[in-house]
């Protein structure tokens, strides 16, 4: 049962992404060629690999069974490049970091920085996402989350833990009543998550404190942030985000300071995979000291 290496790499993007349009954008083939080189793929092997509807490509029997080897071929693939790779003295090719978008848009981007001018060979992709990130489906090389996943081939390391506090603008606190306590957030506007769209319960900052209307809501921290900059009202924000902002400051530190985790997940067939332990190690650093860092500045 001979078949190239291309055309198991093409499988694997369509069955990771369940369908044409997606995986065409990962392999930067158009749908149409890609449906043909399945189509070729199931022909050569006399055998459905895909189940195909209007709701995307499911694998079938076969399909399972292939596609766990081919994963095995490009793991061997990985580890065999990443052994070259290892006695260079600094990282190259490319690797993808999944992360919630408030790691992203405020932590992510220094650390990266210095990790690349470390590494000028490495290209580094940060993919911000309000969701988990799924690494079976290899969206990412490894990713950062809010809580420790327990189901799964996943390793799991903490890295840190970051602290949250209300938060408002000082254009807001200005032209609004007081707020010595958490009483008086009832008569105050709220900024937060979209209730029906918090992917982590560690995200639920608001229903912590007792406030259950969200009249200004995001499912992105980047634009909660921007919300509260701009007067829309109070919010939970993260101690590393406030350097990053303008007028805007804590408030009733003394009644609410919440403080949450970062963890960094990788899939456990990585854990041989040299060239990404280096990263690993150097990012879970980085996002220490940067964190700390911006929380010293947080006021």
């Amino acid at each position: 049962m001979a078949h190239n290496w291309d055309d198991l790499r093409l499988f694997l993007a369509v069955a990771r992404e369940q369908g044409l349009s997606g995986a065409g954008k990962v392999v930067r083939l158009d749908p149409a060629t890609l449906g043909r080189r399945v189509a070729r793929l199931e022909k050569a092997l006399q055998v459905a690999l895909f189940v195909k509807s209007p709701q995307g490509y499911a694998l079938t029997a076969a399909g399972e069974q292939l596609f766990a080897r081919a994963e095995a071929a490009e793991q061997a693939m990985i580890l065999a490049t990443a052994d070259v790779a290892d006695q260079s003295d600094h990282l190259s090719g490319q690797i993808r970091i999944g992360a919630p978008d408030g790691c992203a848009n405020f932590v992510l981007p220094q650390v990266c920085a210095h990790i690349v001018e470390d590494n000028p060979e490495l290209d580094i992709q940060i993919v911000a996402l309000p969701r988990v990130f799924n690494l079976s489906r290899r969206e990412a090389d490894m990713a950062i989350g809010v809580s420790a996943p327990t189901a799964g081939r996943l390793v799991v390391q903490k890295i840190t833990d970051y602290k949250l506090h209300l938060a408002a603008s000082a254009r807001y606190l200005a032209t609004r009543s007081p707020i010595s306590n958490i009483a008086d957030l009832k008569s105050h506007r709220m900024v937060g998550y979209i209730p029906d769209m918090i992917f982590d319960r560690e995200l639920d900052y608001l229903a912590e404190i007792g406030q259950s209307r969200v009249p200004m809501a995001s499912n992105s921290v980047s634009v909660q942030v921007n919300m509260i900059q701009q007067a829309g009202g109070v919010g939970v924000m993260h101690d590393f985000s406030l350097p990053a902002t303008q007028d805007v400051r804590r408030i009733l530190t003394d009644h609410v300071s919440l403080t949450r985790s970062f963890y960094l997940i990788r899939h456990a067939d990585d854990q041989r995979n040299q060239r990404l332990a280096r990263f690993a190690k150097a990012l879970v650093s980085g996002v220490r000291s940067e964190v700390e860092r911006l929380e010293a500045q947080a006021v």
